[in-house]
C-alpha cells in the first residue's frame, strides 16, 4: 500500500471554536472531503452534542457546520483547496 502524505506534510492543525457551544478543538482540513479533528478533555466537556460518558461518538453536527463555514470563509486553510471545491449554490454553501 502506498501512503500519500502530500495533503498532510507541513499542514498544521488549527484551533477552531464551535459556533454553537464554543468548544475549542484542533482542526486540519486536508481537502473538502477530509477533515481531522483533535479533541481535548475540555472540548469534550463543553460540546453541546457530545456525551463525555458515551462509549461511541459519531460526531458533532454543529462543529461540522462550523468547520465547513470556516473553510468556505478562509478562516481555516484547506490544504488541497482545488479538489472538488464547493461552489455557490451547492448543498451546505450559503452565499
Amino acid at each position: 500500500m502506498r501512503v500519500d502524505n502530500r495533503l498532510t506534510d507541513g499542514a498544521p492543525m488549527e484551533p477552531l471554536e464551535c459556533a454553537r457551544c464554543a468548544a475549542q478543538v484542533l482542526v486540519r482540513k486536508s481537502s473538502w472531503q477530509q477533515t481531522s479533528v483533535q479533541w481535548n478533555a475540555r472540548a469534550v466537556e463543553t460540546c453541546a452534542e457530545r456525551d463525555p460518558g458515551a462509549r461511541y461518538f459519531r460526531g458533532c453536527g454543529s462543529l461540522r457546520d462550523t468547520i465547513r463555514e470556516a473553510a468556505l470563509l478562509g478562516t481555516i486553510g484547506v490544504v488541497d483547496r482545488d479538489e472538488d471545491e464547493p461552489h455557490p449554490g451547492s448543498p451546505g454553501h450559503e452565499g
